[in-house]
C-alpha cells in the first residue's frame, strides 16, 4: 500500500473509532486482541518454537493483546456491572496471566484456548452491540461512561 493509500486508510480507520457506539468501540478492542493474538500463535511452531528473527514480532504481539486486555478491564464499571463485571475482571486477569506466562513459555495449545475465548466474547459484544445500535436512543439523556450493562 502506498505512502497515500495508508494515510487514506488511517484517516478513515480514525473516523470509525471517533464516531464508533461505545458497544462498538469493545467490539473493535476485542477484534485488535484477536487479530495480535492469531499472529502471535502463527509465530509459533508446532514444536513450541519461535525462530530467533520473529521474537521481537512476537513480543509485540503479545504486549499488544496484554495492553488491549488492560484497556478493557479498565472499561469495566464494577459498580454498576455487579456479577458480569466481576467475571470479566476474572477472565481479564486470567488472560493477562496466560499472556505473561506464554511470553516465555510460547505454548500454542494455551494461546489457542485464550484466543477461543477472546474469540467468544467479542461475538458475544457484537451481538450486545448490534441489539443496543438499533435502539431508540434518547438523546437528551446524559451519556454514560463505558461499561458493560451498556
Amino acid at each position: 500500500m502506498g505512502y497515500n493509500a495508508r494515510n487514506g486508510y488511517n484517516t478513515y480507520r480514525e473516523i470509525g473509532v471517533k464516531t464508533a457506539s461505545r458497544g462498538s468501540l469493545v467490539v473493535m478492542l476485542y477484534d485488535g486482541a484477536v487479530s495480535h493474538l492469531k499472529d502471535a500463535i502463527s509465530l509459533i511452531t508446532i514444536s513450541g518454537r519461535i525462530e530467533p528473527s520473529n521474537m521481537e514480532k512476537y513480543g509485540r504481539h503479545i504486549q499488544k493483546v496484554t495492553d488491549i486486555i488492560s484497556e478493557l478491564q479498565a472499561t469495566l464499571n464494577m459498580e454498576e456491572g455487579g456479577e458480569i463485571a466481576q467475571n470479566l475482571m476474572s477472565l481479564y486477569i486470567f488472560f493477562n496471566k496466560q499472556l505473561l506466562d506464554n511470553a516465555i513459555r510460547h505454548d500454542r495449545e494455551n494461546l489457542s484456548k485464550v484466543l477461543s475465548m477472546l474469540s467468544d466474547l467479542r461475538d458475544s459484544w457484537a451481538v450486545a452491540a448490534n441489539s443496543t445500535a438499533n435502539t431508540e436512543v434518547n438523546v437528551s439523556a446524559p451519556i454514560p461512561s463505558i461499561s458493560i450493562t451498556g
